[in-house]
């Protein structure tokens, strides 16, 4: 097994690799771990207790898996005020963890603090692997099937090691498709794609290109358009598409061009669906009519990005949302990494697509709404919701239940 960096034409989003996060006690010898496995100084290697201070990630290839994401985290027995917020954004990587490897010190073997990360290991239904490192200092007998003891010193059983990091990898690795699914070899769907003040200069979304390179995948064929010329498209096409697949904006409009009998749905919907959140996105979009005046709505976005003044999140969505329930709404935004864990103050939780980040951090927000009986839906479901074609909308996909709509 081979790991190395991902070329530079390697642009596989990060949402879309396997991530692989490092855990451990201070001077466990964590980071030697990190640095031996991906082959390069990664992380820096110090005698002194608490270098690492951060979480670091680095997205290489990790052959025969693919792309994969590394994470370094800091010490999980890290000491004083500061030390706590370490643990803490340790301990917060597992939302997006898919598989963990728990290094821990031969010479001082396990105590509570890694047990009860292994606690939180299975709570959260991440597959791990307990690696004893400094084995040439002291070694270990009666290993289970998920441990192996190594020398970062000396390499030993560094390539066992990610021989199990790859098994445990690969069966992590995602087989859920976008679009593919639902597509027979030469089928045919046109993606509607408006380009406005919006739009990427010179490129795409990316969500409509891993729907492209979905489409293609099952041997079919998209047709991609914008919302002017979508009429042009379906009447150049001897028979009806597939699927047409719009940008949620687009729906008030592209609801009417095509034809009833024509399955309509769109980019974000898709996403749900891929990320496994779809059947709670379409329940938490009829929270809408229980909201009341002075309720506060939670905008979230995976990715972090220049706001422009008809910014869906923070300027369509509130004005959409508000005329549609004729109530005096709070709305309050975050993007990135940023998701807060107290989710009371909120009536309800819309989240974008979520193409930037893994399914595993996906659902693990949908979960903090779930626990906290908070409504949770996202960008396209509830446009579909307010435009009256959300059963529709998520008609093509036989696993949702639409008839209560």
């Amino acid at each position: 097994m081979v790991i190395r960096m991902a070329e530079n034409f390697d642009q596989t989003p990060n949402a879309n690799r396997v991530h692989i996060g490092f855990f451990g006690k201070r001077n466990a010898g964590k980071s030697s771990i990190v640095n031996a496995v991906t082959g390069q100084e990664l992380s820096i290697v110090s005698d002194v207790k608490g270098t690492t201070t951060d979480p670091v990630s680095k997205a290489m290839e990790l052959l025969p898996v693919g792309p994969v994401m590394i994470i370094d985290t800091p010490g999980i027995d890290d000491e004083g005020a500061v030390g706590e917020q370490r643990v803490r954004r340790a301990k917060k990587i597992l939302n997006k963890t898919d598989v963990a490897v728990l290094i821990v010190d031969s010479t001082a073997g396990m105590d509570q603090s890694e047990n009860e990360l292994i606690k939180l290991f299975k709570e959260k239904a991440i597959p791990y692997i307990v690696v004893y490192n400094k084995s040439d200092l002291k070694s270990r007998e009666k290993l289970s099937e998920n441990e192996i003891a190594v020398s970062a010193k000396y390499g030993t059983n560094l390539f066992e090691l990610k021989e199990k990091i790859a098994f445990l990898a690969k069966k992590e690795e995602s087989e859920k498709r976008i679009i593919g699914d639902l597509l027979n070899r030469g089928d045919k769907v046109v993606l509607v794609t408006p380009i406005d003040g919006s739009a990427p200069k010179g490129r795409m979304i990316l969500p409509q290109m891993q729907t492209i390179r979905d489409i293609l995948d099952s041997n079919a064929m998209c047709i991609v358009t914008q919302t002017e010329e979508l009429s042009s498209a379906l009447a150049a096409l001897k028979e009806p598409p597939k699927m047409v697949v719009t940008d949620s904006q687009a729906f008030y409009r592209v609801k009417d061009i095509v034809p009833e009998d024509v399955p309509l749905t769109s980019f974000s919907i898709l996403f749900a669906r891929r990320k496994g959140i779809l059947k709670a996105a379409v329940k938490g979009a009829a929270m809408l009519e229980r909201l009341s005046d002075g309720d506060t709505v939670l905008i979230s976005e995976g990715c972090t990005h220049h706001r422009q003044c008809e910014d869906i999140g923070t300027v369509k969505l509130p004005n959409w949302i508000q005329k549609h329930t004729g109530k005096t709404l709070s709305f309050q935004f975050t993007s990135g990494g940023g998701f807060p864990e107290d989710l009371s103050s909120y009536a309800l939780v819309v989240h974008c697509g979520g193409c930037m980040l893994n399914d595993r951090e996906v659902l693990y927000r949908l979960k903090c709404a779930q626990d906290q009986n908070v409504g949770f839906t996202n960008y396209g479901t509830l446009i579909a919701y307010m435009n009256g074609i959300l059963k529709r909308s998520v008609a093509p996909f036989p696993d949702i239940d639409a008839d209560w709509i």
